[in-house]
């Protein structure tokens, strides 16, 4: 108790961050429809986050390095909270997508940081404790940031000048916190070609993934608008995706635990692709797109978690580290395309369009699946790692898990 007690500075950072650049991508998505942006421009500040998140990926560790943790947090804060103040003393789309981008980098270099400290804090028997309740700080507080959405108004600067008071929030927890900063860790190498040499079938996983995650999320409230949906049911109907992923972690960790991990994909993109077919269907009433959206959520979020376990299962322990961060650079390519994409797919074909896609995504999942089960047989249980789930937050994120992985 006296750890967890003592990590709770960190855990308060994650949930106001979370709080702050959860809320900001489907504001910006509503915010620039009341502007005038067109699809197309909407889906480029998506994508422009994800640019941002990838570079602070890569820049932070080297930063860490130079400043030191509670400085470089504090940068990034910085960062992040000019990107939000800004919008609306500029409202022109490519002056977001600057704007974004700083949000991205602000993201992802303070959730390096954050886990770099945890990482040097906690030992491996406190590991799976102190990992468990960081997954739920982090779930909770997305889970939160989608409804938030009902609350504020599009393109108010009250609205941004609210996620900006909480992303500035997020530096009082470790600025008044008594402990002492770490050592920097070693950064991972980050190596794109070892996860296509461990398996070629997680990389696929990873970006299908990401183009199912990062297109709800960011194109997520036009696809709402599209159908009919007002601002407070919007919200509902990004917190249900957010929940139905939160709610199937364990049973499908469970399963992929239990069964051979290509199945249990080949399944999800099934199931996920049902999905898609019903929400392209049923969606005329607020409450069947709500449902449509918890069901799409607990078959796609689980993928890029057991892409991660499938992946591991053929690495070795000294490999770990620089596979979570080749994998997440996959993710990060999938979502930085993803959007924009779906932006141009909704103006040509109409708001089904985007769960074509995502359908056809996962169709090229299933078969490569099958493919890939021809070629190489499943790892035996008894030398698999265990299913851990994997936040998509930094390349660090891999050695905070690693003493997971090795113990089980």
């Amino acid at each position: 108790m006296r750890l967890i007690l003592s990590l709770s500075a960190l855990f308060l950072s994650v949930i106001l961050l979370q709080l702050s650049s959860g809320t900001v991508g489907p504001l910006d998505a509503l915010s620039g429809s009341a502007l005038g942006f067109s699809r197309g421009e909407i889906g480029m500040l998506g994508s422009s986050h994800f640019i941002g998140f990838f570079i602070g990926c890569w820049g932070a560790p080297r930063l860490m390095g130079r400043v030191g943790h509670a400085r470089a947090f504090a940068a990034f804060t910085a960062l992040g909270a000019m990107g939000l103040l800004a919008h609306m003393l500029v409202t022109n789309p490519y002056a977001w997508a600057l704007m974004r981008i700083a949000s991205g980098l602000c993201i992802a270099g303070c959730y390096t940081v954050i886990e770099g400290w945890l990482m040097a804090r906690i030992t491996n028997a406190d590991r799976g404790r102190v990992t468990g309740i960081y997954r739920v700080a982090d779930m909770s507080a997305s889970l939160a940031a989608q409804l938030l959405i009902g609350v504020l108004a599009p393109a108010s600067y009250v609205s941004y000048n609210i996620l900006a008071i909480l992303c500035c929030a997020a530096l009082l927890p470790l600025a008044l916190s008594r402990a002492p900063a770490p050592e920097m860790p070693e950064a991972p190498r980050l190596r794109p070609r070892l996860a296509l040499e461990r398996s070629p079938l997680a990389v696929v996983a990873v970006v299908v993934s990401a183009l199912s995650g990062a297109t709800f999320r960011m194109i997520g409230p036009i696809y709402g608008q599209e159908i009919g949906l007002d601002k407070t049911q919007i919200a509902w109907f990004l917190g249900f995706y957010v929940l139905g992923g939160a709610l199937v972690q364990y049973p499908a960790g469970w399963l992929a635990d239990k069964f051979d991990r290509r199945w249990i994909l080949i399944v999800i993109s099934l199931l996920t692709m049902a999905s898609c077919l019903a929400s392209a269907l049923t969606s005329g009433s607020p409450a069947s797109a709500q449902w449509n959206a918890f069901i799409f959520g607990a078959t796609s979020f689980p993928v890029y978690s057991i892409a991660t376990a499938h992946a591991h299962d053929f690495a070795d322990t000294s490999e770990r580290a620089e596979l979570s961060a080749a994998l997440l650079f996959y993710y990060a390519v999938g979502a930085i395309a993803a959007p924009y994409l779906a932006s141009q797919l909704i103006v040509l074909y109409g708001p089904a369009a985007i769960f074509g896609m995502i359908a056809l995504g996962h169709a090229a999942l299933l078969a490569y699946g099958f493919k890939r089960m021809r070629i190489r047989p499943s790892r035996p249980i008894a030398e698999r790692t265990r299913y851990t789930y994997a936040p998509r937050t930094s390349f660090v994120i891999g050695r905070l898990l690693r003493g997971r992985r090795e113990r089980d």
